[in-house]
């Protein structure tokens, strides 16, 4: 936990993506999915923790209508390195055959937490499923798992900000950082 402000402003090493290319691209985005979803069942699924702000902010941007719903999915051994075996921690609240699923994540890592949900939601027939991304990082993939739409591709940097944290902090940064692991 971090509360000194002089702390928390050293951390920050530099700013990748600025508030306005993300309020920009989400823009886009919504206007793409409204058009695109008119008329037809929609439901996002947020994968928290992460995520809750990119949603908020593409569902704001929606003109049609949409419902919301949240999960939480875990993928540990030993407590830091992935397995591959999804654990869900709060599932969706609803049967979701009655919609078209759009999942909206902060950022594709290794892609084995949002695979194995994907395959997890897909066993539950949705009327269509895609995986909207705020970031990508295709340099640290494991497994082969590619978004139906990616707003930022990114390099391998530790980045928080815009819901991402270090530690639980930083998640209300307004854009993308570099963490500075020096400090």
């Amino acid at each position: 936990m971090i509360s000194d402000p002089k702390e928390f402003q050293s951390r920050i090493k530099r700013v990748l993506i600025s508030e306005e290319e993300i309020k920009q691209k989400i823009a886009e985005t919504g206007k793409q999915i409204s058009e695109e979803y008119s008329g037809k069942p929609l439901l996002f699924i947020s994968i928290l923790n992460g995520s809750f702000v990119f949603m908020a902010d593409l569902c704001r941007a929606v003109t049609i209508p949409c419902d919301i719903s949240f999960m939480c999915a875990k993928s540990y051994y030993n407590g830091t390195s992935s397995c591959g075996e999804v654990t869900i921690t709060m599932d969706v609240d609803r049967d979701i055959s009655k919609y078209h699923v759009i999942i909206a994540e902060d950022i594709i890592d290794t892609g084995r937490t949002l695979s194995g949900v994907v395959e997890m939601l897909r066993e539950r027939r949705p009327l269509s499923l895609k995986v909207i991304t705020l970031l990508d990082k295709p340099a640290r993939r494991e497994v082969e798992f590619k978004a139906d739409l990616s707003l930022f591709t990114i390099p391998d940097l530790f980045v928080i900000g815009y819901g991402l944290d270090c530690a639980d902090t930083f998640r209300n940064l307004p854009y993308i950082a570099e963490y500075n692991e020096d400090k």
